[in-house]
């Protein structure tokens, strides 16, 4: 029996890919293949101990963290995090340095039935990340558009590329 996470595509040999084919990693990049199996365990706990059951000290309820890209471009590091259901009410956003911290809630909604089954997350979440490089902190925007959280983040001047002439 083959898994879904280590299957490997036809014609890409040396590469392993998930069922979504939403990453590939290389054969060799050990920092990408430790990260693929830090989500899938975190993925598997989630999927084992249920979110709900859940509780930090003080017995509050550990906040679950968002799934996100990061790309990065010559002027900007773009932020895209799935929030299905949140409200721009709801999102909290800090920056320090070169470390953005994203929180809030997604409330439950209301019902009139009984819930037989819960899958979607609800609840206090929270996303931490560090930056590779500084940001001018005046040209951060964010954007909550049919789910996606999108933080545009500019570089600082110091820390964009620059062309340089070479003289001959």
């Amino acid at each position: 029996m083959e898994f879904p996470a280590t299957r490997r595509n036809e014609g890409q040999q040396g590469q392993h890919a998930r069922q979504s084919g939403t990453l590939v990693a290389r054969r060799g990049d050990p920092y990408r293949e430790m990260e693929d199996f830090y989500d899938r365990l975190g993925q598997m706990w989630q999927t084992f101990y249920g979110e709900a059951g859940l509780t930090g000290r003080g017995g509050r309820t550990t906040p679950w963290s968002a799934q996100a890209d990061i790309e990065e471009t010559d002027d900007a590091f773009v932020v895209d995090l799935d929030l299905p259901g949140v409200r721009t009410d709801d999102i909290r956003l800090e920056l320090r340095d070169n470390n953005l911290h994203v929180t809030g809630e997604h409330k439950e909604k209301d019902r009139v039935g009984v819930l037989r089954r819960q899958t979607r997350r609800v609840g206090e979440f929270e996303y931490v990340v560090t930056l590779p490089g500084e940001i001018n902190p005046d040209r951060v925007e964010a954007t909550l558009r049919e789910g996606v959280l999108t933080i545009q983040l500019g570089k600082a001047a110091s820390a964009r590329p620059r062309r340089i002439e070479v003289k001959g």
